[in-house]
């Protein structure tokens, strides 16, 4: 007797099937892929801009600083001018007055420091 062909063609059928559903299943593994190379590229890209912004704001806290202190020098101008015109006016009264001869002009004066003030001013 002869065996039937029927169940071997049912068994090609169905590899047949499975052979579309790998090469659909591999084409979404692919795509996939592409997808998680993409959000792992933008990560990456993400983090370098961290990185930057970071570092421009590093930079932005040192010229504040510096701003800070370019401030600090500015408001001693005035009091160094202060200081200056009083010896040249100190100066120009010993040049008129001839009766201290003796005394050399220059400069020199001994002078008090508040280091109450300027450690409360450092504090704040």
């Amino acid at each position: 007797m002869r065996q039937s062909v029927a169940p071997n063609r049912i068994s090609h059928a169905a590899s047949l099937a499975s052979q579309a559903n790998n090469a659909t299943a591999t084409s979404r593994l692919l795509e996939k892929k592409k997808e998680f190379e993409a959000v792992a590229a933008l990560e990456r890209a993400s983090a370098l801009f961290l990185k930057r912004i970071e570092g421009l704001a590093d930079d932005c806290e040192v010229m504040a600083d510096a701003g800070q202190v370019h401030g600090q020098v500015l408001e001693q101008w005035p009091l160094m001018f202060q200081s200056l015109s009083l010896f040249l006016n100190s100066r120009e009264q010993h040049l008129s007055d001839p009766g201290d001869a003796t005394v050399p002009l220059t400069g020199e004066r001994l002078v008090r420091v508040p280091l109450d003030e300027l450690q409360a001013d450092a504090s704040k």
